[in-house]
């Protein structure tokens, strides 16, 4: 009988069980720790959306309830012919319709875009019935502004053979606002440092100029200019351009819109999608100015952070799905650098500043 040999030795060590145990609730565990990262992923796409849902929602119903607030007043004029109280009660709907339109720029970088356009509508509507009421309740005071515009004619500067005429009716706040009005050929500075809240101010009428700027405003509306460069520190609130040909612009605001501008480069920095009406040959570029203290003016205005819209331009105009080719960005080779501005200090900055007959607009720019 043969002798029985005990089994071959394999020189593989032979399986550890506690391994291949460790093995798996390792790959259980990584698996839980996977389905917990998507499902609190979802949960953060989830909450964002419905955190901008709800903004919307609140925006509308804010905005919805001021529009017909305005159009009751609109409709339900006082039953007087004292000019004090129709100006008193004018002048209530135009703070109400700037409020509003306060409103949807600071709401601007969450709406859709479809909401956005729907709302500045709404309250280009409103300020055309405003001018509507005003020409029926005051029209001496309109008919003495058309006189005074066109008292004062810039020489050799006629916007009729360049720009179309302006449809849009400028609102009895914005001409009554201080501002810097009907110059040629000079450099005009103020700085709003050691002012008190400044609400609107205008330039208008301006030629070959050079405007400096320097701090914070509520709103800023320009109307008017020819060959001119413009810097300004952030505006609250928004920015309005009509009639602006052959200038340079450097604007910083939480919404920008542009009608009727010709040949002209902007530099901005804005929350919202910046917006185009009838114009040509526009290019944009990001914001490039420096001063003392913009830093803190940026942080108060809420530009602190560069938001990248200066591109993305909205041609109001142009409904087709191609880019518009009414504007560009500006080449980096073509864009001015950083533009460093200071305050001069001088007395003549304070003369320059002017407003259209107001007295109320003259105290609330000097009497500070």
């Amino acid at each position: 009988m043969e002798e029985e040999l005990p089994p071959p030795q394999s020189d593989l060590p032979s399986p550890n069980p506690a391994s291949s145990i460790d093995a798996t609730l390792q790959k259980k565990h990584q698996a839980m720790l996977d389905r917990l990262s998507n499902r609190h992923q979802s949960r953060q796409k989830t909450a964002t959306t419905s955190t901008t849902i709800d903004s919307t929602a609140s925006f509308l119903s804010t905005f919805t309830e001021s529009k017909r607030s305005i159009e009751s007043q609109l409709n339900n004029s006082p039953n007087t012919q004292d000019p004090t109280l129709l100006k008193s009660h004018l002048a209530n709907i135009s703070s109400s319709i700037s409020s509003l339109e306060k409103l949807v720029a600071e709401s601007s970088y969450f709406l859709p875009s479809y909401e956005l356009r729907f709302s500045l509508k709404c309250i280009e509507n409103l300020k055309q019935s405003l001018e509507n009421s005003n020409s029926q309740l005051l029209p001496k005071k309109k008919f003495s502004f058309k006189n005074k515009s066109t008292s004062k004619p810039n020489p050799g500067n006629s916007n009729t053979n360049r720009i179309p005429p302006n449809t849009y009716h400028i609102p009895q706040s914005i001409r009554d606002s201080p501002g810097i009005r009907n110059k040629e050929n000079q450099t005009l500075s103020k700085n709003f440092k050691n002012f008190k809240e400044i609400g609107e101010f205008t330039l208008s009428d301006l030629d070959s100029c050079e405007v400096r700027l320097i701090g914070c405003i509520n709103a800023l509306f320009v109307n008017r200019l020819r060959n001119c460069r413009v810097y300004t520190g952030p505006v609250i609130g928004s920015i309005l351009l009509e009639e602006v040909e052959n200038c340079v612009f450097v604007l910083a605001s939480h919404q920008i819109r542009i009608h009727y501008a010709k040949s002209c480069d902007f530099y901005l920095r804005v929350r919202s999608r910046p917006i185009i009406e009838d114009c040509g040959g526009v290019r944009f570029a990001p914001y490039c100015l420096r001063y003392v203290g913009i830093e803190e003016d940026l942080t108060k205005a809420g530009l602190e952070e560069e938001k990248e819209n200066w591109g993305n331009v909205d041609d109001f105009k142009w409904l087709r799905a191609v880019k518009s080719p009414n504007w560009s960005v500006l080449e980096e080779s073509e864009r001015i650098g950083c533009v460093e501005i200071e305050d001069s200090g001088s007395t003549e900055a304070e003369m320059e500043i002017e407003d259209s007959g107001s007295t109320e607009a003259e105290m609330e720019i000097e009497g500070v």
